[in-house]
């Protein structure tokens, strides 16, 4: 529930004389007239307060500490880093952390210090551009409040990281960090700071935020060093952190003041070496970094996504033993987190990138690349949050997105395509995606209260859609929102509809597939549920059939008015259970002839697809294959995370960690090893293997909710065991 706080919403006085903007709409309406103050952008603020602790204080009772902020935090207590956020979300349903300093406070006087970013760009990755700045702390020993935020707290604007003019990267992702240490406030953090000389934040009479506790732990960060360090010639150092990592460049050196030194990060090399920092997915990662005098340590405040660095300066003595990385996570646990070992290094290899890439997309909220758009996408989640939840063992996270598409409702009747996040996207295929999502997520938790409480959202996406239904029930000319199916666009299948934005007249495939499957998914959350209903489904795919079911080549058309049959209208018609049964071989034949003739993100529909069909061996082929359109064409191309496209060329952006690119992991464990949930509550587990003749040794553990499973198959028989 909303909390109730004693302690103020406080800013910056930069903000003082500045209203909050609401900048949510519908796509295809325009927002209203509103130009950003420019100096107001990329906004770094300390603040901090001291506050004391009498003797023995600290041993009566946990020292919890409340903390939100916008648009988001670093936390230190007495110099020492201990938390950031929170994630993301609207300000009807913002979220702050419980954090307990405990570890980090001593007897007498002590310091919480917070580094509040607001980056003032309106995109995917922050809820930001909307005015709305600032933080709201408090600090309990039990029900003793011990310090809160209000106007005694200082805070002064820090500089180091560059102003408004820097340039932005990805789509308005994120500016870019020329790191000026001369600028640098040493001590800030620390107790005996004099902060005489700061502002006194501005605390608000009221604000606008309800406030929740975020079901989610905070994100780790640790160290990691490099792989590899090369001195490339004098003034140039090549360093490799072995894998695609989601942090920040960390650089301990020596400098004299006014030294520089040039900072480029990338996913992958030039052919002569060097670092390409122009990366594909359209993120330029190249900063400056100027240095003062006497040891130093710099590192960016936000994120990236690299796995090379390349340092370059003519002035700067740079120790290789001083160069390392930050990176960030959701929380793995390891008594929950899955292992998987294989005998056969390409299937080893596909699970390890599908592994780290939804490890790298998993940081505040699931986001669809940790580099170009920083966003969390809805139809990317069918595929990123069915992976995390078996990777991780825990569903906190899958449960906490299907409740933030969930309250976009509230913004945009059937959901929004990427939340949260100030820039308005409509997807319609994703919307519909949502039920199915939910009715996933249930049947692998068993949390009956939640499917209960999100069913209404449900039945909300269906009676959206139902405005668009013809006299048949289908749906037609679905202006409203992007038809996406698939991207990239080139890698549709020649689907023959015209999907301009707004789309063309019409009734296609794909768009009425995915609707019939989110009403299905509807009625069944009612069939669990044990709630009453007149079912849809019979007249529905009848009239699907008619509409688009070619009897002469047994295959399902993109539309009407066409005889084209694409990879996306039949695996999708077979997915949804549309197809009838004289329909099914005719299918597996066109999948067998087209293979992944489709998009990264379209593979999880063809497998679960053929899953459906009972072609096991045919959906470890795919798996396995070495076609260009395959996983083993992203291992061939170097790849350390999975893929947005098939390979690198393939895009003309395409990001090299993309966690929709997954699907290997729910289909191995679910369709090719067994793995099934038998009861409403998901504590009864069957396993009903489907194994190649083909497979190797291997062992898989996994966090389910009765319990730790292992399985194991030692290249003859399958046994599984609930630890």
């Amino acid at each position: 529930m909303d909390k109730q706080w004693a302690a103020s919403w406080i800013q910056h006085p930069d903000f003082a004389d500045q209203s909050p903007v609401d900048l949510l709409h519908k796509e295809t309406l325009p927002p209203a007239p509103f130009e950003h103050p420019a100096q107001l952008k990329h906004h770094h603020a300390l603040f901090r307060k001291a506050f004391k602790l009498e003797q023995g204080a600290s041993s009566k009772a946990p020292l919890l500490l409340d903390l939100s902020a916008d648009d988001y935090y670093k936390l230190y207590v007495n110099g020492r880093y201990v938390a950031q956020g929170p994630a993301q979300n609207y300000r009807f349903h913002y979220y702050y952390n419980q954090l307990d300093i405990s570890p980090f406070v001593i007897e007498g006087v002590n310091v919480i210090a917070v580094h509040v970013y607001y980056q003032g760009l309106v995109n995917r990755a922050y809820n930001s551009g909307d005015l709305r700045q600032g933080l709201i702390a408090e600090l309990k020993a039990g029900d003793e409040v011990v310090c809160q935020s209000d106007g005694s707290w200082t805070c002064k604007r820090l500089w180091k990281y560059g102003d408004w003019q820097a340039e932005t990267v990805g789509y308005d992702t994120q500016f870019l960090e020329h790191i000026d240490h001369r600028l640098d406030v040493p001590g800030w953090d620390l107790p005996e700071y004099d902060d005489a000389g700061w502002d006194r934040a501005v605390p608000l009479a009221q604000h606008d935020y309800a406030l929740y506790c975020q079901p989610t732990p905070v994100v780790d960060a640790y160290r990691v060093s490099p792989q590899q360090v090369t001195q490339l010639d004098a003034g140039r150092m090549l360093i490799d952190f072995g894998e695609e990592i989601t942090g920040q460049l960390l650089l301990e050196v020596a400098g004299t003041e006014g030294d520089q030194i040039e900072v480029r990060c990338g996913e992958e090399l030039q052919e002569d070496g060097a670092v390409r920092y122009q990366m594909r997915c359209n993120c330029d990662y190249r900063e400056i970094w100027t240095l003062s005098d006497g040891e130093q340590v710099l590192e960016n405040y936000e994120y990236k996504t690299f796995r090379y660095v390349e340092l370059i300066s003519s002035t700067a003595v740079i120790d290789p033993s001083g160069v390392s990385a930050v990176v960030r996570y959701y929380p793995q646990l390891e008594e929950r987190y899955a292992v998987f070992k294989s005998q056969d290094p390409i299937l080893q290899g596909i699970w390890d990138i599908c592994e780290r890439a939804v490890r790298n997309c998993t940081q505040e909220s699931f986001l669809d690349c940790p580099s170009r758009e920083k966003g969390q996408y809805l139809g990317d989640n069918t595929v990123i949050g069915h992976a995390h939840l078996y990777l991780s063992g825990d569903p906190r996270m899958w449960k906490k997105a299907l409740h933030e598409f969930a309250l976009s409702s509230a913004v945009c009747s059937g959901l929004m395509a990427v939340v949260p996040g100030n820039l308005m996207q409509e997807i319609a295929d994703f919307s519909c995606q949502w039920p199915m999502q939910l009715l996933t997520y249930y049947k692998l938790t068993g949390d009956r209260t939640f499917l209960a409480e999100m069913l209404p959202y449900a039945e909300g996406v269906v009676a959206y859609f139902s405005r668009y239904q013809r006299e048949d029930g289908l749906l037609e000319h679905v202006k409203e929102k992007w038809n996406l199916v698939d991207w990239p666009d080139n890698l549709r299948d020649g689907y023959d509809f015209p999907l301009t934005r707004p789309v063309s007249d019409g009734c296609h495939t794909v768009m009425n597939a995915f609707y019939i499957g989110c009403i299905g998914a509807v009625q069944e959350m009612k069939d669990i549920l044990e709630i009453s209903y007149e079912d849809a489904l019979p007249d529905l795919t009848k009239a699907f059939r008619q509409a688009f079911f070619r009897p002469a080549a047994r295959l399902f058309a993109d539309a009407e008015f066409t005889d084209h049959a694409s990879l996306h209208a039949n695996v999708l018609s077979l997915f949804f259970g549309l197809a009838q049964e004289e329909a099914v071989p005719s299918i597996v034949d066109l999948i067998r002839r087209k293979r992944f003739s489709c998009g990264v993100y379209m593979s999880y529909f063809v497998l679960k697809s053929l899953a459906r069909a009972g072609e096991y061996g045919f959906i470890y082929e795919l798996l396995m294959s070495d076609d260009e359109h395959s996983w083993q064409n992203m291992l061939r191309e170097g790849a350390t995370t999975a893929y947005e496209a098939w390979g690198k060329d393939q895009k003309w952006n395409t990001s090299l960690c993309h966690a929709w690119a997954s699907s290997p992991i729910p289909v191995l464990i679910e369709d090719i090893f067994g793995l099934q949930s038998l009861s409403a509550d998901g504590d009864t587990l069957t396993c009903k293997a489907k194994l190649p003749s083909d497979l190797r040794p291997f062992t898989l553990e996994l966090t389910v909710p009765s319990g730790r499973i292992k399985l194991e198959y030692d290249g003859s028989e399958l046994t599984h065991v609930l630890q």
